[in-house]
């Protein structure tokens, strides 16, 4: 009590001494009060303040943030993002469709190219499936296909082409199967249009 008494006598002729320059104000990690007019590199991290003639606070300097407080600027950083992003979405879908009818038009749309491209790509597919199956049968005639002992080895041409069948196979299997994800993906995408186009009109 008596050292801090000291000090506010002290303070205000020791802050007119500094000709106006900053005066600073902190506790260190034990708790004990310091004053100076430039902080030692020691407590950089640590929150500061600054007074003035009259020993009356101005301004603070905060201190190293803690791992808590790093995090909760982060959480309300995304928070505000995604607001912002929810309000320019929004703005385009109302901007895009008048009513519920122009939604589902579009949707169906985009529904037809995706069955399109599937029912193509298994049109070829039974096609190469029928390739392979002819490429396999006479591939059983050879080694080591066939169970003959005698038999020859089969051709590497033809073996090449084999391969290159399953291949292609397997590479429009997975295309099909894309076209149907990507069908999956535009419904509920546009469902979700559909709903927030209904919350935003207030249509029940």
């Amino acid at each position: 009590m008596i050292i801090a008494l000291a000090l506010a006598t002290l303070l205000p002729a020791w802050a007119s001494a500094t000709q106006n320059n900053a005066v600073y104000k902190w506790v260190d990690k034990d708790g004990i009060l310091h004053y100076g007019d430039s902080v030692p590199a020691e407590y950089a991290e640590i929150e500061k303040q600054i007074i003035n003639d009259a020993g009356v606070t101005v301004a603070i300097m905060r201190g190293k943030k803690t791992e808590e407080e790093i995090a909760e600027e982060l959480r309300l950083a995304q928070v505000a993002e995604a607001r912002e992003k929810q309000r320019r979405d929004d703005s385009a879908l109302l901007a895009t469709y008048q009513n519920i009818d122009e939604i589902v038009m579009h949707r169906d749309r985009r529904i037809e190219l995706f069955q399109a491209q599937a029912r193509v790509t298994e049109l070829y597919l039974r096609n190469i499936k029928r390739r392979l199956e002819s490429l396999m049968e006479v591939g059983s005639n050879f080694r080591p296909y066939s169970t003959d002992p005698d038999a020859e080895m089969i051709d590497p041409g033809l073996v090449d082409d084999i391969n290159t069948t399953r291949k292609t196979i397997g590479r429009h299997e997975l295309n099909l199967n894309r076209f149907h994800t990507d069908e999956e993906k535009i419904v509920a995408r546009f469902d979700g249009d559909i709903d927030r186009f209904k919350k935003l009109k207030g249509i029940e």
